[in-house]
């Protein structure tokens, strides 16, 4: 073998940035292997380029997984308010906005990534782009890496960072797991998360880019599965937007599990039912003489109204407003407070934001984050069976994980 390190950190994502860093930090010699062109990628699109780092509320009930101990576990050991201090000292000064989002106070990702990229070359971190990890096999008390190209190197101690399947294009191609079950890992099968949802409707090409702000639901039969409330975006074949996002893993769930999951969206959720109903015979009242469809110019998206109309049974858009029988209004009501569409699936995997599913986590030590199968074989990250809401969930996951692995694997 041409050469041998103490750790190797395999993945320039965020949690492989962080476990490198914190090795370095406890007396490790550290090479990263990335495979993409350079680290980081995926960093810089978080939070609309703007990297929301963490949240101030990271309570269990915002992660998700195979084992909310194993995850508290994690994030006791390096959470928020450390995490800000590792930041600001490398020069991030950060802020708080809405529903406690913590963000660069320059707005900036690339500044997150240009400070973690400073602080590995101060620490004589090795890091090796374009170098992508075939194989892992043991060798001796280390291991071996097989390289794309042929190449092969030692490792004394490796973290495996490499990622999910979310966002191939920034580097997590799904690679890493591979990688581990080749060690005997098995995987909890990975799901698109936070990510728009393709609906069953064959007018939603005819509604692309309408917003509007409302709530929206999963329903499985009479069961709310979750709910949220925000802006909404239809697109050509579903809905987006931030509760749609943050829906999206409840619904990937239910569908997985063979169920029939809806989304169910209410367009005036400051208004009940009766409210609504009386707010339209108001209103219709008024515009007696104009036909329907330019009755509710001014209350809905002009593109909207043909498709509700038609959704409630209301085929004569060219009715005058005042001749609209009552049972017909009450039907348009009770479709703006609850418009039902079954959930196809997902959008794929280049517009998820996170990767749902990964390594089984009763495979793991959560106090060392090192594998139960494979000693010396340390995750951190994506890769595990751990994942966030949006708000930067995440990312505080990628930081408190490889935070751990970096610092167990280094031997502290």
């Amino acid at each position: 073998m041409a050469e041998t390190t103490q750790v190797t950190v395999i993945g320039g994502g965020s949690s492989g940035l962080m476990a490198a860093v914190s090795a370095a930090r406890c007396g490790a010699e550290v090479v990263l292997l990335e495979r993409m062109d350079r680290v980081g990628k995926k960093l810089l699109a978080t939070g609309n380029g703007r990297c929301n780092l963490s949240n101030t509320d990271c309570s269990m009930s915002r992660f998700h997984g195979g084992d909310p101990a194993f995850i508290a576990e994690v994030l006791t050991r390096f959470p928020v308010a450390p995490t800000i201090d590792f930041f600001e000292e490398l020069g991030i000064a950060c802020k708080t906005e809405d529903q406690g989002k913590i963000y660069p106070q320059s707005d900036q990702a690339s500044a997150v990534l240009d400070v973690l990229r400073y602080e590995l070359d101060r620490l004589h971190i090795d890091v090796r782009t374009g170098c992508e990890v075939t194989g892992i096999a043991r060798a001796g008390a280390g291991f071996a890496l097989s390289l794309s190209g042929g190449k092969e190197i030692g490792a004394g101690r490796v973290i495996l960072a490499g990622g999910g399947k979310a966002g191939p294009q920034f580097g997590s191609d799904g690679s890493g797991l591979r990688l581990a079950q080749k060690l005997g890992h098995h995987l909890i099968e990975p799901l698109a998360a936070i990510v728009a949802l393709r609906l069953g409707a064959a007018f939603l090409r005819r509604l692309k880019g309408i917003k509007f702000v409302g709530r929206a639901e999963v329903r499985c039969g009479a069961d709310v599965l979750r709910q949220e409330a925000g802006e909404i975006l239809f697109t050509d074949n579903g809905v987006s937007g931030p509760p749609v996002l943050q829906l999206s893993r409840t619904a990937a769930v239910a569908l997985q599990k063979n169920k029939a999951p809806r989304i169910v969206l209410d367009l005036f959720p400051d208004s009940g039912l009766e409210e609504l109903d009386a707010a339209l015979a108001k209103r219709f009242s008024q515009q007696g003489k104009k036909s329907l469809a330019m009755g509710l110019v001014g209350l809905l998206n002009k593109r909207l109204i043909p498709v509700l109309l038609a959704e409630a049974g209301i085929l004569n858009t060219s009715l005058a407003c005042g001749s609209l029988p009552a049972q017909a209004r009450q039907r348009l009501a009770a479709l703006l407070k609850a418009w039902s569409f079954p959930v196809m699936g997902t959008q794929p995997w280049p517009q998820a934001q996170v990767t749902a599913g990964g390594i089984a986590l009763d495979e793991v030590d959560p106090t060392i984050l090192e594998s139960r199968l494979v000693p010396g074989l340390y995750f951190c990250g994506e890769i595990l069976d751990v994942d966030g809401d949006c708000g930067g969930f995440n990312l505080q996951w990628a930081w408190s994980s490889g935070y751990v692995a970096g610092r167990s694997a280094a031997g502290r």
